[in-house]
């Protein structure tokens, strides 16, 4: 019986070079010239750090070009508050979510149940697995999801015949 996963992974390569680049990019820079402006790095947490508010939104849009280029979705970035740290220091952690949320599964879950394919959905940890009779059904579950999940990034893998 044919089936394929729905999952949401990020590339951690690619995040930690994006990292590295943007602390390069905020050395570099003559607008951040004497400021403690960075963005440290720690499992799946990316903190920012900065002197102001307005150099915070500045480094975070530079980290979010570096990851665009890098193909890396902006959209698995989950921001946290922004911190005042010592003075007038602010800091923010990002969060780069990984796997399919529990309220997401269900949702995914219930979308194509309603959508009467003849297909099975079930979740498994952080991913939903889907199976059904044959290929082109599995297909066209594929575009459901596709067309109506948007806010989340998704990738559709170990696809078995």
């Amino acid at each position: 019986m044919p089936s394929f996963d729905i999952v949401s992974e990020v590339n951690e390569v690619e995040v930690r070079n994006a990292v590295d680049q943007t602390n390069k990019e905020v050395s570099t820079r003559f607008d951040f010239k004497g400021s403690d402006a960075r963005v440290e790095q720690a499992e799946k947490v990316l903190t920012v750090f900065a002197d102001n508010d307005f150099q915070l939104d500045q480094v975070k849009d530079i980290l979010r070009t570096k990851l665009a280029k890098r193909t890396v979705d902006v959209r698995c970035l989950d921001e946290g508050k922004v911190e005042k740290v010592s003075g007038n220091k602010v800091k923010q952690a990002i969060t780069v979510k990984v796997g399919v949320e529990t309220e997401l599964a269900k949702r995914i879950v219930k979308l194509i149940k309603d959508s009467k394919l003849k297909v099975q959905a079930s979740i498994q940890g952080d991913a939903v697995r889907v199976s059904g009779a044959k290929r082109d059904i599995l297909q066209d579950t594929i575009a459901l999801v596709r067309k109506d999940v948007t806010d989340f990034p998704l990738q559709y893998q170990n696809f078995r015949d």
